[in-house]
C-alpha cells in the first residue's frame, strides 16, 4: 500500500456517497453543480476551511434570511 496516497477528492467523495444512497444521476449532477458554485463563490478555498458564515453569505442573497418571507410582491 502506498503511504503517500491522497484521500479522494471532494467531488469523488460526493459522487460515491450519492451512489451508495442510490440517488438519481440527475440529483447527483444538480448537487455537484451547487457544490462547485458554492466553492467558486468563495474564490476556491478548501471546503474544510469554510463554515456557517460562508454558507450564510452564499444563501442569504439567494434565499433570504431565516424566517423572512421569500415571496416577492
Amino acid at each position: 500500500m502506498d503511504a503517500h496516497r491522497r484521500p479522494p477528492k471532494l467531488m469523488d467523495r460526493v459522487k460515491a456517497t450519492m451512489s451508495v444512497k442510490r440517488d438519481s444521476p440527475r440529483t447527483e449532477k444538480t448537487y455537484c453543480y451547487w457544490i462547485r458554485y458554492f466553492i467558486r463563490f468563495h474564490d476556491v478555498p478548501h471546503p474544510a476551511s469554510m463554515g456557517g458564515s460562508e454558507v450564510r453569505a452564499f444563501l442569504v442573497p439567494r434565499c433570504g434570511t431565516p424566517g423572512e418571507a421569500t415571496g416577492k410582491k
